[in-house]
This record gives structure tokens, C-alpha cells and sequence, in this order.
């Protein structure tokens, strides 16, 4: 009903209680939420891959890294705390035939078996983060039914631990 990029908007803004969101997105969005659980599904990296023929190339050779990505918030942060000027390419589908047609020098998206990159000729440079699904609370409404929040957490927290 609800994509899954506007999961954390619904949640911060109190329209949800609760919700589940990749880290992926919540890193994305910056909503002041609650985050009491890793569900420990929907398991990824974050990653920088490129093209195989450059992609040991430093960075600090270019004088701005061209970045398409899904991810512009985390991808500016990622490159600014390393010193690294970037021009982000904000995508929303297909980001790793950026390379390929010239876009981009790199990408940042998810990767779960490194299929799709090897099948475009791109390989990880690094990885940014592991990503899975997390729980998400909003903040007055753990205060306002801790209760019954807590026991969700708790019965969510037990399935977790029994897999």
C-alpha cells in the first residue's frame, strides 16, 4: 500500500506506529525515528562498484567523481567525509548502466549476490554498509503505547532469534 521510501515519512510523522524499512532507506531519509530491531532479512551491501577497466582507478585521479545512485544523501556523505568531490546522479531504476553509456564514472546501489554488476562488467571498489530490513517506531507513539509496542518488539525479536 505504502512504498517502501515512504515508510519512514509515514512513521516519523506519526500516520504509522510502526513500520519496517531497509537501512538503505531510513539512511536515505534521515527520519527521526526509533529503530529498536534489525530484522535481519532482506540482507545487501551498500557498495561503490565501476566499470572493471577502472575500477581500481583512485578516486583522488579524477578531479570530481562522477556518482549515479538511488542514494544521493548517502553517496554525498559517504565521498565528503573522505575528502572526495563528487557530482551525484540521482537515478531511480537501472543504475548500473550508468557506466556503461558514459553517465557516470561509478555507481552506489545495493547488492545482494554481485550478479547483476558482473553481468554490465562492473566489480565492487568498496562497501559502503550491510543493509537489512529494521523495525521502525515512531517516537511520541513508543512513549504513548510503549506496551504494546514493546510486546511487538519482544514477539518480533523471538521470531528473529529462532531462525
Amino acid at each position: 500500500m505504502v512504498k517502501p521510501i515512504d515508510i519512514p515519512a509515514y512513521v516519523e510523522y506519526g500516520v504509522a506506529d510502526v513500520g519496517i524499512a531497509g537501512r538503505d532507506v531510513l539512511m536515505e531519509s534521515n527520519a527521526d525515528i526509533h529503530q529498536p530491531l534489525n530484522l535481519g532479512i532482506g540482507l545487501c551491501k551498500m557498495v561503490v562498484a565501476g566499470p572493471k577497466t577502472t575500477a581500481r582507478q583512485n578516486y583522488r585521479e579524477l578531479s570530481t567523481v562522477r556518482i549515479a545512485t538511488k542514494y544521493p544523501r548517502v553517496t554525498t556523505e559517504h565521498f565528503t567525509k573522505r575528502g572526495v568531490p563528487v557530482e551525484i546522479i540521482p537515478l531511480s531504476g537501472s543504475v548500473e548502466l550508468a557506466p556503461l553509456l558514459g553517465l557516470s564514472d561509478r555507481i552506489v546501489d545495493l547488492v545482494a549476490t554481485g550478479r547483476t554488476l558482473a553481468e554490465n562488467g562492473l566489480e565492487i571498489i568498496e562497501t559502503i554498509c550491510d543493509i537489512s530490513a529494521r523495525l521502525v517506531v515512531n517516537r511520541a507513539s513508543y512513549q504513548v503505547k510503549r506496551k504494546r509496542i514493546t510486546e511487538l518488539i519482544q514477539q518480533l525479536a523471538k521470531a528473529v532469534a529462532s531462525k
